[in-house]
């Protein structure tokens, strides 16, 4: 038998109940009520991963004020080293930012200052070899100067239909993705995916590409790995309605076990579970790596997966169980205000230099 998570189920209805009196409040009692204390995985792996996910799923939109480092490690009863540890990771890959006498706030996804410093002195070394080359072929420095300047006035050319490529953790659930936002766009738009392993292993940036969508919490992450110009926009997620409604339709008897890939992602899903199946009260979860996973898969009724295994989870569940993929799916909202907004804007400059005299 699995272990009965009757205090899991007690920390979402406090996670859902809205009973704190402020936003700031409630996120202080969701984050600290999520981790757990059973999971092969350190609090401030769990942490990160619960702060991580919530910006991906908008469920900490930008400019949200975080809790104090002290705060949070009074509340989850962890030191404030791990805390600070936590937000330092999250403000080098500008998730979250500090303002001075202000406190901590979840950021907008674009790189940190200190990163934009490091592009920009790349971009400075490119200069000077572009112009050392120059003098080289006998071009006088004006005569660069002029190329440089008539092409940043030139600006970026957009083309109409707009090509898009969707940055993913896996490629057939980018592919999910992708097919999902293609029913807010034009006909003859176009969606390529590929996935952050594979442009982090040097696999070539699809090609052409107008506009780069991932998700939120990895937006800072891709813009390092898609050629310069292109906009990289980061949506958030939701889980999707079928998954919402296989979840809630599980018996409350059932042994349920949950199978995650990330060691980021255990804290949230098993929440994230019990969010829409409270009536359940045997649940367990392991990762998809632990060794004895199989036997895992062997004693449950009901095993809920993380996007990406399914494979090695139908290969242990024991016939005539049921499966079930946790699946998230692009916000709408998330798509009509962040995505939409960015292709009308390409939409517009390429008829602004259509217009232009030839």
């Amino acid at each position: 038998m699995l272990k009965t998570q009757t205090s899991a189920a007690v920390s979402v209805g406090n996670r859902y109940s809205g009973t704190e009196q402020t936003p700031e409040d409630r996120i202080l009692a969701r984050l600290a009520n999520a981790l757990d204390r059973t999971l092969p995985v350190p609090l401030g792996i769990q942490l990160r991963g619960l702060i991580e996910f919530g910006i991906a799923l908008g469920e900490l939109p930008t400019g949200q004020r975080l809790p104090s480092v002290r705060e949070l490690a009074e509340r989850a009863g962890i030191a404030n080293m791990t805390v600070a540890t936590v937000y330092r990771e999250l403000r080098e890959a500008g998730l979250i930012e500090s303002r001075p006498g202000a406190g901590t706030y979840v950021g907008d996804g674009h790189i940190s200052d200190g990163v934009r410093t490091t592009a920009m002195r790349k971009i400075q070394q490119r200069i000077e070899a572009l112009f050392e080359e120059a003098e080289q072929l006998g071009l006088a420095p004006t005569v660069v100067s002029s190329l440089v300047n008539a092409r940043a006035a030139r600006g970026r050319t957009a083309t109409r239909p707009v090509r898009l490529v969707m940055v993913g953790n896996f490629v057939d659930t980018t592919q999910q993705y992708a097919d999902r936002i293609q029913d807010y766009l034009g006909a003859g738009d176009t969606i390529a995916v590929t996935t952050v392993d594979a442009l982090q292993e040097g696999d070539a940036f699809p090609q052409p590409c107008d506009v780069c969508i991932t998700l939120a919490h990895r937006r800072s992450e891709v813009e390092h790995l898609v050629p310069t110009g292109i906009p990289v926009v980061g949506l958030s997620f939701i889980p999707a309605e079928e998954t919402r409604k296989l979840l809630a339709a599980i018996d409350p008897m059932a042994r349920v076990g949950i199978v995650s890939i990330f060691p980021t992602f255990m804290a949230l899903m098993k929440p994230g579970v019990l969010r829409f199946a409270p009536h359940v009260s045997e649940v367990d979860v392991r990762l998809i790596t632990a060794p004895d996973l199989e036997a895992f898969l062997g004693s449950v009724d009901v095993a809920i997966y993380a996007s990406g295994a399914e494979a090695k989870v139908k290969a242990f569940l024991p016939p005539g169980r049921q499966a079930i993929e946790f699946r998230y799916v692009p916000d709408p909202h998330a798509i009509r205000q962040s995505l939409l907004p960015v292709i009308e804007r390409l939409r517009s400059a390429t008829n602004t230099n259509e217009d232009q005299p030839a």
